[in-house]
């Protein structure tokens, strides 16, 4: 591994500047948990490291019941999930980042990386994308925001322009009686990277027995972690019944678009986006219902 300078801005203009000035050749530096796992086995090449946890914006970690929840990019997992209020309003993002690593990477690891890190098998992306989760990006030209849908263009590819880096996630405050659950297949526990992941968030009606919302969210079987707004717009408007359930799932199963790897043949993965559509959708119901 090379000498790579490392800097450590407090600002974001200064961030800005750096990565500006030297394009593919630098890299933001949050938890690190990936970047320098990359560096040493050489699969990337970089000159400078950027450590964003200087900048107070990336690590700002609140919430408030009408503006909702402001998620740094450089907040590490555990800040998450040791947040009881975060945690009960947000289970289905809690479901996720308990998953990512063990105790030791859940100190460093943070959500803004395993988003930029842009793996299609990434646990925490689906429940951002059923949460409806926006991007804050930072850049030369100030801050833009995208749904973090549009995020990731391809396998390790982002939506980030020159001189840009994800400053922070903003998840609105969910609706009542809204629940979301977020579950991964993975073969054994040695195996740390989902075969399938899926994210689901219902939104009930005022009597609990009809569906008036839904999004619906895949992990590890297409180049992106993926929407899947068939199924969404099947939930609405329907009464909670297996039948519909069953649907949802046969329309997630119909979006996923797996590869045949070492993990699961892509026939093994479309079965596992059927079972996993169910067991996640059943879960957010019931905790909908409790909401």
């Amino acid at each position: 591994m090379k000498a790579i300078d490392y800097v450590a801005p407090r600002a974001i203009a200064e961030a800005v500047a750096v990565l500006a000035e030297k394009g593919d050749r630098a890299r933001i530096l949050a938890g690190g948990t990936d970047i320098i796992v990359q560096l040493r086995e050489g699969r990337r090449e970089l000159d400078v490291l950027v450590d964003v946890k200087g900048i107070p914006e990336a690590n700002e970690l609140s919430y408030d019941a009408r503006r909702g929840l402001r998620l740094g990019a450089a907040v590490p997992c555990y800040r998450i999930y040791e947040d009881s209020r975060i945690a009960k309003v947000y289970p289905g993002l809690i479901d996720a980042v308990s998953l990512v690593g063990g105790i030791q990477i859940q100190s460093r690891a943070s959500v803004g990386g395993n988003l930029c890190n842009a793996s299609p098998a990434a646990d925490t992306i689906p429940p951002l994308i059923v949460y409806g989760a926006v991007c804050v990006i930072a850049g030369p030209n100030g801050t833009r925001e995208i749904p973090v849908e549009q995020f990731c263009t391809g396998p390790g590819k982002t939506a980030l322009g020159k001189g840009e880096f994800l400053l922070s996630l903003h998840l609105l405050p969910p609706k009542p009686r809204s629940g979301a659950h977020y579950l991964r297949f993975i073969p054994r526990n040695e195996m740390d990277i989902a075969v399938v992941g899926v994210g689901a968030a219902v939104m009930l009606d005022e009597s609990r027995t009809r569906c008036i919302a839904g999004r619906l969210a895949l992990a590890a079987v297409a180049p992106t972690p993926l929407l899947v707004p068939d199924a969404g717009d099947a939930l609405a408007d329907g009464a909670l019944t297996e039948e519909l359930v069953n649907r949802a799932a046969k329309l997630a199963q119909a979006a996923a678009r797996p590869i045949s790897d070492m993990r699961g043949d892509a026939d093994y993965r479309r079965h596992l986006v059927g079972v996993l559509t169910k067991r996640a959708l059943h879960k957010a119901i019931a905790r909908a219902t409790e909401n």
